[in-house]
């Protein structure tokens, strides 16, 4: 991977690191890092070294909180606001190469949810989905799932205990274009992350061929 990019947003500077070929690439996988760490999740990790081995252009963004050093996230619409910011300014310096999906670890795979539709992507992958607090299945962000508005793929903890990959498939059951996958592990999908990374890398294939 190479060094990251800093490209400014209303939030301060967020670092890109792109992996996967510049030219020819099958299509482009934007990933985010979840509220408790950066790019460097085993699960991304994974996700990332096999999508750019698939053929697809790979890029990690850190978030501006993360780059200034912070250790508290921000409020979901500031996350949005400069992760937006990032999205555009990789479509200044040039159309995504094949189909965009946008993606990525716990909040940031409900940041990619949330954004999807208004970035023109053409699905979004979401690495353990918080479907709920710990303990409070009450409190549900089932909606976000649900009103993607894009093909979705969840590859999902079977220990999650923000949301285990039945009750993450039993909420999009009406959703004809979701696909879950249960892998073996928790919310943090360091158990095994080849097996995390197999299964994204399958999603993105259908994704293409459908």
């Amino acid at each position: 991977m190479s060094s990251p990019a800093l490209v400014d947003t209303p939030l301060g500077p967020a670092a890109v690191h792109a992996d996967g070929p510049v030219a020819g690439a099958r299509g482009t996988l934007v990933l985010g890092h979840g509220a408790g760490g950066g790019v460097g999740s085993a699960d991304l990790v994974a996700v990332g070294g096999s999508a750019g081995a698939a053929g697809w252009r790979v890029l990690l963004v850190e978030q501006p909180w993360r780059v200034a050093g912070g250790r508290i996230a921000p409020a979901p619409p500031r996350l949005d606001l400069a992760w937006t910011a990032v999205l555009d300014a990789l479509r200044t310096g040039g159309a995504p190469a094949g189909p965009l999906v946008l993606g990525g670890r716990s909040a940031g795979a409900r940041v990619a949810c949330r954004t999807a539709v208004d970035a023109g992507a053409d699905g979004v992958l979401c690495l353990a989905f918080p479907l709920h607090p710990p303990g409070r299945p009450e409190r549900s962000r089932a909606g976000e799932l649900t009103g993607a508005g894009v093909p979705v793929g969840v590859v999902q903890g079977e220990t999650d205990a923000f949301g285990r990959p039945e009750e993450v498939a039993a909420v999009l059951a009406g959703v004809p274009t979701a696909s879950v996958y249960a892998v073996p592990g928790d919310h943090s999908l360091r158990r095994a992350p080849d097996v995390v990374a197999a299964a994204a890398t399958s999603w993105l294939e259908d994704l293409l061929s459908g």
